[in-house]
């Protein structure tokens, strides 16, 4: 079997970790959190590298209910820093990633007036499993909402929240349930497309110099007194990489990482969260534009989520051995459906409108009996020294999207101080990726489109510049090279949104391993419901000579990717076509 083109950012990538197995750091877990300490590291010019098992942003950061949210629920849970540092970085992520980040009207329906207000200094006190649930009412709600706005000053980056009664919340979405009395509506943040915004703070850190070096599926396996041992899943070699500093942002799999390093540890709890995306264009309408949010009777956050076309429901919080698979289950299922007939009881949902469904865990805190939904959300950092060798190893508990900036920012602080480096950077205001530059103005990005829309079209330069922010005037000089070998550029057959050059782009400078990262993490085809067996096989044949696979190679990567999809996305896919030899 052909491995990949040398050529390839993969390869490349692998290689420079392979043949240099040394840093001063090195980051175990490539989600969210471990790139923007990799980013954050980068830019400081501490030699630094980073390894995951799997894909880039392919484990817990890759199942988000793509929000960007200061946390207004945290409030009860008297979290205050939190939800502080969460709004902080919410109004900055969308100064300085403005092309994934975007502002996201909220409404809350609201079923009575005084419920919960006696229940919740009870709940805030004890957060104990089998606490006896009281709806929260308006009072309550509106308290946390004036809570919540004083937290939110930041020059107007988001309107204050407001309050209607059921005549006017009706008339604004008239297919919500009309027992409601109220609405209350506010302000967060829409994250389209998580993966892709986690491969631009990836890339910044690699653009920062050959000090920076990432590489995925990659896994650690052990440790030995010539550093970590990882493993190339692709080939199965095995090589020792010493650090001074080992970094364990591997999220819900931190205790059995540590454990892989002969240093046992008990830090997690986390909790399952499920959504699924429907395609129901009458429930995609009923939203308004709007996010949903609100309180099931069981006490768990829900939302009803209008994105691409299509509308994600989520979420559950519910208990997980790591050790065993994350899957949406059928019951799940039928909570979802469920609540949806709470909010919009005049709207059918059923499985057939379900186009993909996923599933992550949490990476919270060890939390014994308190219950799921008061777990702080919060993050700590655990210090211990490396065994077999000199070093420290410090290992991330918690974290989530939206503050990552920060907390990349806490942890890169207390590596500098263990290497002896000082902080030259920061990364407070400083646009991530496609976000540089990006117009901010319908003027501005009328300027954008015209400049570039030359060779590909206004409309096409529009959709790109949506879609990778302003680094997609390299997708367009790549698709446009007029030296190119190959065939030329033109719409995919089974997804036309998506080109063949785009796709050889992706596959060629993302370190694109698998069939399945272009489905997932590099493009959002499967998320909407657009994979097919005909895409997935044409896309096998523009992404194999890229990556030099021979016809083994392509072959194993399309049964790989469906099985994925079928197995952990529930898509079901038409009988792959079988080969005939002439």
């Amino acid at each position: 079997m052909q491995l990949n083109n040398p050529s390839s950012a993969a390869s490349q990538n692998r290689d420079a970790i392979t043949n240099r197995p040394n840093a001063t750091v090195l980051i175990i877990g490539a989600g969210i959190n471990g790139i923007a300490t990799f980013r954050d590291l980068a830019l400081q010019g501490v030699d630094v590298a980073i390894v995951d098992r799997g894909d880039f942003v392919s484990g817990a950061s890759a199942a988000s209910s793509h929000m960007i949210h200061g946390g207004v629920r945290y409030l009860e849970n008297g979290e205050f820093r939190l939800v502080k540092e969460s709004v902080t970085e919410r109004n900055g992520l969308l100064k300085i990633a403005p092309h994934y980040v975007k502002p996201l009207q909220t409404t809350i329906p609201i079923f009575s007036t005084f419920s919960g207000v006696m229940a919740a200094p009870l709940r805030f006190l004890t957060h104990k499993q089998g606490t006896k649930h009281v709806e929260r009412g308006a009072m309550l709600i509106k308290l946390g909402m004036m809570i919540y706005d004083s937290f939110s000053r930041d020059g107007g980056t988001v309107p204050r929240h407001e309050f209607k009664g059921r005549k006017q919340a009706l008339a604004a979405l008239p297919q919500l349930n009309p027992t409601l009395k109220y609405t209350a509506t506010y302000y967060d943040a829409a994250m389209h497309d998580p993966e892709r915004l986690a491969l631009d703070v990836l890339r910044d850190g690699l653009d920062a110099g050959s000090h920076a070096r990432a590489a995925n599926y990659v896994e650690a396996v052990g440790m030995d007194e010539n550093g970590v041992r990882l493993r190339d899943t692709v080939t199965g070699a095995e090589f020792s990489f010493a650090a001074d500093v080992v970094v364990n942002t591997s999220g819900p799999w931190t205790d059995l990482t540590n454990q892989a390093l002969g240093q046992g540890s008990t830090f997690m709890g986390g909790t399952k969260g499920s959504h699924v995306v429907l395609d129901n264009p009458e429930l995609l309408a009923a939203t308004g534009g709007r996010e949903i949010f609100f309180e099931h009777e069981d006490g768990r956050i829900v939302l009803i989520y209008p994105l691409k076309g299509r509308v994600l429901v989520g979420t559950t919080d519910l208990e997980h051995d790591m050790n065993d698979p994350i899957r949406v289950t059928e019951p799940e299922i039928d909570y979802f459906f469920d609540l949806v007939k709470t909010v919009f009881p005049t709207i059918a949902v059923d499985r057939s409108q379900i186009v993909y469904r996923f599933s992550g865990v949490r990476p919270l805190p060890r939390h014994d009996d308190e219950a799921p939904g008061f777990v702080s959300r919060d993050y700590r950092i655990e210090q211990a020294p490396l065994e077999k060798r000199a070093g420290t190893l410090l290992s991330l508990v918690g974290g989530k999207w939206t503050t990552f900036r920060a907390l990349a920012e806490n942890l890169s602080s207390q590596i500098l101080d263990l290497v002896g480096a000082e902080r030259t950077v920061s990364t407070e205001g400083l646009a991530i990726g496609g976000g540089k530059g990006f117009p901010a103005t319908d003027a501005a990005h009328l300027v954008w489109v015209t400049a570039h829309g030359d060779e590909v079209g206004r409309d096409r330069a529009s959709a790109l510049l949506a879609r990778y922010g302003t680094r997609a005037e390299l997708v367009i000089d790549f698709m446009t090279d007029q030296t190119a070998v190959g065939a030329a550029d033109a719409p995919l057959v089974h997804a036309p949104s998506y080109s063949r050059r785009e796709i050889e782009y992706l596959a060629a400078t993302e370190s694109v391993v698998r069939l399945i990262d272009v489905l997932l993490r590099r493009t959002s085809i499967a998320f909407v419901g657009g994979a097919s067996t005909e895409l997935i096989e044409e896309l096998a044949d523009v992404v194999a000579p890229v990556l030099g696979w021979d016809a083994a190679r392509r072959a194993s990567e399309v049964d790989n990717a469906r099985g994925i999809l079928a197995d952990v996305h529930g898509i079901a896919l038409s009988p792959a076509p079988v080969s005939v030899d002439a």
